[in-house]
């Protein structure tokens, strides 16, 4: 029986000993595999004597914009609305004389004023939204 535990013990022995020598040459193989790497050719870089690009945002001129005058707003109910006839008059919020809200594509840009241009309503800018109060209306 320890002949058999004494051979068992010298091929596992062995075995550990091919799998040192594997490691060995593998690991062997990696470094040469390493120093066989090549850094890339890099060519140096040459001031030139160009101008530095302009932000030019005419391309974005040319962008329809919806904007929306309103002049007051009002709830009312269904049956309301389906008792209105032609001349009915309905109140909104807005009292006569104050400025109405100028909208941009849905968000609001600016106040003014009611005038007649060429037999058309028109408005007058009197008041333009800082970027700050534009920005609280996202939130």
């Amino acid at each position: 029986m320890e002949e058999k535990e004494v051979q068992q013990q010298s091929s596992q022995e062995e075995l550990e000993e091919e799998l040192d020598m594997a490691k060995a040459l593998e690991m062997e193989k990696a470094m040469k595999a390493k120093e066989e790497v090549q850094s890339p050719h890099i060519d140096e870089f040459t001031v030139t004597e160009e101008k530095p690009k302009t932000r030019d945002i005419d391309f974005i001129l040319d962008i329809p914009l919806e904007l929306v005058v309103v002049i007051g707003r009002t709830r009312i109910l269904v049956q309301e609305l389906l008792q209105l006839t032609q001349g009915s008059v309905v109140a909104l919020d807005k009292l006569a004389g104050e400025p109405m809200e100028v909208y941009v594509n849905g968000k609001l840009v600016g106040r003014g004023e009611v005038v007649v241009v060429n037999e058309k309503f028109g408005i007058r800018i009197t008041d333009i939204i800082s970027p700050q109060e534009r920005v609280k209306q996202l939130g």
